[in-house]
């Protein structure tokens, strides 16, 4: 009986009209270009990090000052990114910047020195930025209001899944080299993420159809005012505390992320005396517990405060930075894997969907690019400060301890992020009432 109405429930969820609502679809083809982003390279790198200093004798400062550039150009990129969104929508950007993606990493198999990696590194940055995820959530808090957080956390599984194909792609290193995967890599992003990208639609109004899938007149106006999400520019909502307290903690949260996804594996391989193949299987238990965490945040980010749910998480990454420090055998790194996951999964789809609700979907773009510039300290400075303590300690373990306390920081940050006050609400611009996507004046 239980199983029934569960069923039914996401029935109406997933069909509220008798069919399948097109914002889900959108959903599924944002979860095929995040797994390509998470398989390809942002759980892949700390294992490109150990064969490109196998080869080259690289130090950890110089791979991880690549990462770091990556995060720089992302975090510079963003607000321009977010305007090019919210003005073109985001089908296009997608399908540009998978194309330069791709070709990234075409060119990363030809590489032989430390600028042509540089190089490359940037050049897979910009299209993993303009191809990923700040335009992916750009369209889908558009097309979810009150289904916000399942559809986020739904389309951010597909980045777990990459996570989990790790393995996968590390015996692909181990069999035909890391050139040829590389090389390989960006064809296999052709032929998924673009297809993917052309799926993607900006806001339901332009086809004639509502946010959630659901019929106007399943609102009464006293419900309908109640759900009508706040209108915040991008200038309102950076004159919010909100803003800066949410891109401040988000950033500290990052400081660990960041710091697993280069110097996890390293760590394994050098400290704990894990072979590659050990690290690779760790990787994938932790994007496993990740996707949990997701299930879990969807459903609870839907039903209890956010910004309390971000401080939870923020205990979890503080948590799995100390075992992972002090870990002496495999049990400390799979409670890592546990805590540092869950914590990820749940926290991941929050933040996006707490700045929907607390800015509305209006400038949703231009202001997580403005977020993307504090942000992006968090994932520049992780790596490059653990990597230089590594490289004059010989030593991972104070570098975790470090990016531990600043999630501690993090939650404190997330706990005073309350709610803006609304602004006086936006009255819709002629421009708003004709300017429409080519396909959907063909459409019409």
């Amino acid at each position: 009986m239980q199983l029934k109405i569960f069923l039914r429930r996401i029935s109406r969820i997933v069909r509220p009209q008798g069919h399948v609502f097109f914002g889900w679809w959108i959903v599924l083809s944002s979860t095929g270009i995040q797994f390509m982003s998470g398989l390809m390279w942002m759980h892949s790198y700390g294992a490109y990090v150990v064969l490109l200093q196998e080869e080259f004798g690289w130090s950890s400062v110089m791979v991880a000052g690549a990462f770091t550039l990556t995060r720089i150009e992302s975090g510079l990129l963003g607000p321009i990114q977010g305007w090019l969104t919210d003005r073109y929508g985001p089908r296009l950007i997608l399908i540009i910047g998978n194309v330069i993606f791709a070709l990234g990493f075409m060119g990363l198999a030809f590489i032989n020195n430390l600028l042509t990696f540089y190089l490359m590194v940037v050049v897979i940055a910009i299209g993993g930025s303009l191809g990923g995820f700040a335009t992916l959530m750009v369209s889908i808090v558009h097309w979810f209001n009150r289904h916000r957080s399942k559809a986020v956390a739904t389309s951010q599984l597909g980045f777990s899944l990459g996570g989990l194909a790790v393995p996968l792609l590390i015996f692909c290193f181990e069999t035909i080299g890391w050139r040829y995967t590389a090389f390989l890599s960006g064809f296999v992003i052709l032929l998924v993420a673009v297809p993917c990208s052309i799926l993607i639609r900006h806001k339901p109004e332009l086809y004639d159809l509502t946010v959630d899938g659901k019929l106007d007149i399943e609102f009464g106006d006293r419900v309908r005012q109640k759900e009508e999400p706040p209108h915040f520019t991008a200038r309102e909502a950076l004159r919010t505390s909100a803003f800066w307290l949410l891109s401040i903690g988000h950033a500290l949260a990052l400081l660990t992320v960041s710091t697993v996804m280069v110097h996890l594996i390293p760590h394994l391989t050098r400290t704990v005396d894990f072979s590659l193949t050990q690290a690779g299987l760790i990787v994938a238990l932790m994007t496993g517990c990740q996707m949990a965490g997701q299930v879990v945040g969807g459903y609870l980010g839907d039903r209890i405060e956010k910004r309390l749910l971000c401080c939870f998480c923020l205990g979890l990454h503080a948590l799995g930075m100390f075992l992972v420090a002090f870990a002496t055998g495999p049990w400390m790194v799979i409670a890592f894997a546990l805590s540092h996951g869950l914590g990820w999964g749940i926290r991941a789809p929050l933040i996006v969907a707490i700045r929907a609700d607390y800015f509305g979907p209006t400038s949703f773009g231009t202001i997580l690019g403005f977020s993307s510039m504090i942000m992006m300290f968090g994932m520049a400075i992780g790596p490059l400060i653990t990597g230089f303590i590594y490289d004059v300690t010989g030593s991972y373990r104070l570098g975790f301890t470090i990016m531990a306390g600043s999630a501690i920081l993090g939650a404190v940050f997330f706990y005073l992020a309350k709610k803006p006050h609304r602004p006086p609400p936006r009255r819709p611009s002629l421009k708003d009432n004709l300017v429409k996507e080519p396909e959907a004046v063909c459409a019409s």
